[in-house]
């Protein structure tokens, strides 16, 4: 081993307190010393570790001091915190596979050594339905530069074929406006410079991204968006990512789905009475609704648009020719 200076020892503390204590392992002066001398090569009396302890503390470090030993208690995630963000790492679709694990590990270097080996989920990665596109993060770093700059997105858009893999179906040209988190995937709303319409494009599908020297339509341009675009309520009018025009739309439904209504439509559904039933108001995208009603079809029934309510009716009477008995 390499041995360290010891004026390091200070910053070496820390990291020991970091990764080796808290209030159920605190550590005496002695088990610091010991793991300086055994780790980093440094060695120092028991008392300067106390010294050095000391000006942890009054340079605002929370570290806690009595008869048991010393240890850390500030951190910027406390354990709860983490197994929440690892948790959302894992359940995260659009994140693969190694990137998940990668950041996993760095999730469990932010704790001690005891937090991870009560991170059991951690090993169980591989278990996950996730994406295959690693470029996620590449293609967020380049959006985002996009969106910086005022300047156009050209991409490939795949889809997946029946081997599993991604196979490219076109090249996009776009002018990027707003990333958003929809069902587990993210999305990236744009304005399509070839088509000449506002859509969306989940990111995992999208790879070989570059900026374009061109500059991005302005959103406030495009024809009914002069105030631009409230995206809260954009979302809610899609519980599906269709790229059809939202409507208003009327319909019944049980009272025991009020739960499942709020979390797709949130603030954007309505509620009144109507003969024991709710009568719910969303403005939403007919196509998107028409998969939701069809989800739903033992607790709700879609009154208006009647162009909605037929277009139901019509699966309906498709869907029974399957099952009846031939």
């Amino acid at each position: 081993m390499s041995f360290e200076p010891k004026k390091l020892a200070l910053l070496r503390i820390l990291q020991i307190l970091e990764q080796y204590s808290d209030c159920d392992h605190p550590m005496k002066q002695e088990e610091i010393a010991s793991r300086l001398d055994r780790d980093y090569g440094i060695v120092i009396e028991r008392k300067a570790v106390g010294r050095n302890l000391s000006l942890l503390k009054d340079a605002g470090y929370d570290i806690i001091s009595d008869r048991r030993g010393s240890y850390l208690v500030g951190r910027t995630f406390d354990d709860a915190e983490l197994r929440m963000l690892i948790d959302g790492v894992l359940s995260s679709k659009y994140i693969s596979v190694s990137r998940s694990r990668e950041l996993i590990e760095k999730l469990c270097s932010l704790s001690n050594k005891y937090f991870r080996a009560h991170v059991k989920n951690i090993y169980s990665v591989n278990e996950w339905s996730k994406t295959d596109n690693g470029a996620l993060f590449y293609n967020i770093a380049v959006i985002d530069e996009a969106i910086e700059r005022g300047k156009q997105v050209v991409f490939h858009y795949n889809k997946y074929g029946t081997d599993k893999k991604l196979h490219k179906t076109s090249e996009q040209r776009v002018s990027p406006y707003q990333l958003i988190l929809r069902n587990q995937r993210y999305y990236l709303i744009s304005w399509n410079e070839t088509w000449n319409n506002l859509g969306h494009y989940r990111l995992d599908r999208i790879t070989e991204i570059a900026l374009n020297d061109e500059p991005a339509t302005p959103l406030r341009s495009l024809p009914g968006h002069c105030n631009g675009i409230d995206y809260r309520e954009y979302a809610t009018s899609l519980p599906y990512m269709f790229t059809d025009r939202p409507e208003g739309i009327d319909f019944l439904a049980d009272p025991a789905i009020v739960d499942q209504i709020v979390d797709w439509f949130g603030e954007n559904a309505r509620f009144s009475e109507r003969d024991g039933k709710l009568f719910v108001t969303v403005r939403a995208s007919p196509k998107a609704m028409e998969y939701w009603a069809m989800q739903y079809l033992n607790y709700v029934e879609i009154l208006s648009p009647a162009s909605l309510r037929a277009c139901i009716r019509e699966n309906l009477e498709r869907g029974l020719g399957k099952y009846q008995n031939k």
